[in-house]
């Protein structure tokens, strides 16, 4: 699965990723028992509380990831500005993630999970130290991206190479076993997620859009965690559709363009599906800072252009 980018690093940087989230998982089914629960008491770079697990998981992750010698540059929801990898450590990819996310789940032991895209350096770029500004690039420019599922098992899915793959970590021997390969999104599916609370906030299309699925011959269940990564799980493995679209309150949308938006997208186009800020595909993006926000609509491909469809309605 790694073969083209083996003799690059991808294969120590992946090792490196899968063994932050081994640990993590660990952490997140025993942080009742350590006190791991409750929040830091800090803020992330987003102005969002910060939970005891957030920190931690993001330390293994920017620890393990330099340790690879493969990253130049990352990018952490948890931190303001880049993190600089040193000589010697220095390598040739950029890693964006979030840690944990879902983590106002933490508590109420809700799945939670880990996401990451890896972007090459550009060829041109200079350092270290590096202009942050190489981080930005567009989303189709990501390389691989993946995702942790800290649920009733600890599941990692990983797309690289144009395939997306699912490895179960089998606690026996502490070891990701590949359990679910070449996954595929259906077609269509029968199932919307989205945060329904804020309906009075939402623009026409989606109002429409969500309107049209509950009062169709076959009405759609509706599906909804507030953890990113179980609810696209959820929608790869059954079909569907997850939306998160702008609100009044927050104009630009409230997910993470480089790190969360991206990676899913990432995946989800390569096992099948389609994803869309509503105007053009999230892959199309060219962020322009670190932080920036974007509305995302993803899942089945049938289901992301019926969307489409309440959006061209609604111009």
């Amino acid at each position: 699965m790694l073969k083209e980018h083996h003799e690059d690093g991808m294969s120590q940087l992946m090792t490196s990723i899968q063994s932050a989230c081994k640990a993590i998982g660990a952490a997140v089914r025993s942080a009742g028992l350590t006190g791991l629960f409750g929040k830091a008491g800090n803020q992330n770079s987003s102005g969002e509380d910060q939970k005891k697990l957030d920190v931690f998981s993001n330390e293994l992750f920017i620890n393990l990831i330099k340790s690879s010698y493969t990253a130049c540059v990352m990018v952490s929801e948890e931190n303001e500005t880049t993190i600089e990898v040193e000589m010697p450590y220095c390598g040739k990819y950029i890693v964006t993630f979030d840690p944990l996310d879902g983590s106002s789940n933490i508590d109420c032991l809700v799945s939670i999970g880990s996401i990451f895209g890896i972007f090459k350096k550009p060829d041109e770029a200079t350092g270290p130290p590096f202009d942050s500004k190489i981080a930005l690039q567009k989303g189709s420019n990501m390389i691989a991206a993946g995702y942790a599922l800290y649920g009733s098992a600890t599941m990692m899915v990983i797309s690289v190479d144009k395939e997306v793959n699912g490895f179960m970590l089998d606690p026996a021997i502490g070891e990701f076993i590949l359990t679910t390969p070449k996954m595929r999104i259906p077609q269509r599916g029968s199932i919307y997620a989205v945060n329904e609370g804020y309906e009075s906030k939402w623009e026409p299309a989606v109002k429409e859009y969500v309107r049209q699925k509950k009062y169709c011959a076959k009405p759609y269940a509706a599906r909804y965690t507030g953890s990113m990564v179980a609810d696209i799980h959820r929608t790869i493995l059954y079909g569907g559709i997850f939306l998160y679209p702008k609100t009044t309150d927050a104009p630009t949308g409230k997910l993470r363009t480089l790190y969360e938006c991206f990676p899913m997208a990432h995946i989800v186009e390569n096992a099948g599906g389609k994803a869309t800020d509503g105007e053009k595909d999230i892959l199309d993006i060219v962020p322009t800072g670190l932080h920036v926000r974007s509305p995302i609509f993803l899942g089945s491909a049938d289901d992301v252009d019926d969307y489409l469809k309440c959006v061209e309605n609604n111009k």
